[in-house]
């Protein structure tokens, strides 16, 4: 199946200059959403992760099912003020200014397995915060999974330490 198809670009959006990939349309199809969960589970499926973690917002459309078909729990990072328990944070840049993503302190005990998914790689900003965030408490990033990488934007260079994996290179 080609999953390119789903993706819908959006131009000027969050704000101008922007390309923004929409991937409503593939959420909306069963079997496209299907495929695109199967395809980024599929190189972790013997990796012994024990934790998926995913980034705030769509990257817990992935996050959830992925975890559910590698047997792990999940873990979701999210924008400072949003977690309930006592959390850990890391400011980053991304490709359009700065935020900071907060995981719970108690995510992640030391030694686990742990598998970063997110739907967008861009400038690679917020999953390298991520991967921070895992490695505060003592976590291995086996890999960071996405469905789409804007190969121009470079991210994958600011995580040349890590596995990548991408189902769709635009």
């Amino acid at each position: 199946m080609n999953l390119e198809q789903w993706i819908r670009d959006v131009p000027d959006f969050p704000i101008q200059g922007i390309l923004f990939k929409d991937i409503t349309p593939l959420l909306q199809d069963p079997r496209a959403l299907e495929e695109a969960v199967n395809r980024l589970a599929a190189p972790y499926l013997d990796r012994g992760i024990e934790r998926v973690v995913a980034i705030e917002s769509r990257g817990f459309i992935f996050g959830v099912p992925i975890a559910r078909q590698l047997r792990a729990g999940f873990v979701p990072v999210r924008k400072p003020g949003k977690l309930p328990a006592e959390t850990i944070g890391v400011e980053y840049s991304l490709e359009y200014g700065t935020n900071r993503l907060e995981m719970h302190r108690d995510a992640i005990l030391p030694g686990q397995r742990v598998l970063i998914v997110d739907d967008l790689l861009a400038t690679g900003g917020s999953a390298a915060a991520a991967a921070d965030l895992v490695e505060q408490l003592g976590g291995v990033v086996e890999g960071l999974a996405f469905l789409i990488e804007l190969v121009a934007l470079q991210g994958r260079g600011k995580l040349s330490r890590y596995d990548v994996f991408s189902v769709l290179q635009m």
